[in-house]
């Protein structure tokens, strides 16, 4: 198994872990591997040696995907603690609601208009949807979940 040290193009960092290094790239190529915070499947792999001796790396910055002299947005522990409570908060909300799928706005009608008992949901709606149900006084709100947060943990 390789545990490899990944980063979107956003500067996000994360683990993924695989069977080989060609199962990595095979992965990638298809556009299995994304970032567990904002779901891009533009994904670098990060050095992972045991020891660099960049100075950019002691201060805690990592390198961008590009693999430029430039440097990403600092890597920082309150940067990691803040994405790591952004997926807590995620996970609470999905355990904690009911997903309807596209059957979305038609569900929140329903709700809202006394034909089924109230409760918390989520699912799909376009554009025009979420538009039409705030124009009949149902609130909604857009939140893009990461695919990987979708589906059972592996």
């Amino acid at each position: 198994m390789k545990v490899l040290d990944l980063q979107c193009e956003l500067g996000h960092g994360f683990e993924g872990w695989f069977g080989s290094e060609d199962d990595y790239r095979s992965q990638c190529e298809r556009g299995l591997v994304e970032c567990p915070l904002c779901a891009s499947s533009q994904v670098s792999r990060l050095p992972s040696a045991p020891r660099l001796n960049l100075s950019a790396s002691r201060e805690g910055f990592a390198v961008k995907p590009n693999r430029s002299a430039a440097l990403a947005t600092p890597n920082t522990p309150e940067k990691r603690s803040v994405e790591a409570m952004w997926l807590s908060a995620m996970r609470h909300l999905l355990a904690q609601t009911e997903d309807v799928g596209d059957r979305f706005a038609d569900e929140a009608r329903r709700i809202h208009y006394g034909e089924v008992p109230q409760r918390a949901i989520r699912g799909q709606a376009s554009g025009e949807q979420a538009e039409a149900l705030r124009d009949e006084g149902i609130e909604v709100q857009s939140l893009p979940v990461p695919e990987s947060l979708k589906g059972p943990l592996q």
